[in-house]
């Protein structure tokens, strides 16, 4: 019987969008980037992706080797999805469950031809075009934003609530918001068809990472995500 993929087990849960935790070492403050990453699981982030905007590829390999070893020393070694932001060398050569990549990054079809049917491959758009060419190229997900200002990617184009709502009704593939959210913003994607938020520093900035991520959880679960008709 053939294994099954990370790509496999994503299709089949979908929901893991729900709360993507988007790590950030600007915060660390004396603690380990591995530590944070794991925190936010325990605390029940549901999605993980690597992103060190200024790293080198091996500095990534490291650091994705090194979060793992920290889920796993913790009892979380497959607990959620685990990808890593723009590059595709670093995704290849650590083994990660996927890459996440940008318009200006590598492509979704290459990235999809480099790691392999069984990967996760998940595209930012801000566009319905973009959005319906990335999944025409393969996407598994698509991250949608920047729905709110944020100093995380300050370069990142706006996107409106309306432009978010009009992708994810042109699209099969599941979508996730990101910019700018927390537990002050969550209400604004009610109706917008949405599976999920993507946050940052609403997680790595916190002292308390385990406590902050359980309040995100509990406050997005009273969203109503679902497409307004």
């Amino acid at each position: 019987m053939q294994a099954e993929t990370p790509r496999d087990r994503f299709r089949a849960h979908p929901e893991s969008l729900f709360l993507y935790a988007v790590s950030d070492d600007a915060w660390l403050e004396g603690r380990t980037l591995a530590s944070c990453c794991a925190d936010a699981v325990r605390g029940g982030a549901t999605f993980l992706q690597l992103r060190a905007k200024h790293a080198t590829t091996g500095e990534l390999v490291d650091a994705y080797a090194s979060i793992r070893r920290e889920l796993a020393a913790q009892g979380m070694a497959r607990a959620v999805p685990f990808v890593i932001d723009d590059d595709v060398d670093a995704a290849l050569a650590a083994g990660a469950d996927g890459v996440h990549v940008g318009q200006s990054d590598a492509s979704c079809a290459d990235a999809r031809a480099r790691l392999g049917e069984g990967a996760i491959v998940g595209v930012s758009a801000q566009t319905v075009e973009q959005a319906l060419a990335a999944q025409a190229a393969g996407a598994d997900y698509l991250g949608v934003g920047a729905l709110f200002k944020t100093a995380t990617k300050p370069e990142a184009a706006d996107v409106s609530l309306q432009t978010l709502a009009s992708i994810c009704a042109a699209v099969e593939i599941p979508v996730v918001g990101i910019g700018g959210l927390n537990t002050a913003t969550f209400a604004s994607l009610a109706g917008t068809g949405v599976r999920g938020a993507a946050v940052v520093s609403a997680i790595f900035a916190a002292r308390d990472i385990v406590g902050a991520t359980a309040d995100l959880r509990s406050v997005l679960e009273r969203v109503d995500l679902s497409l307004r008709s």
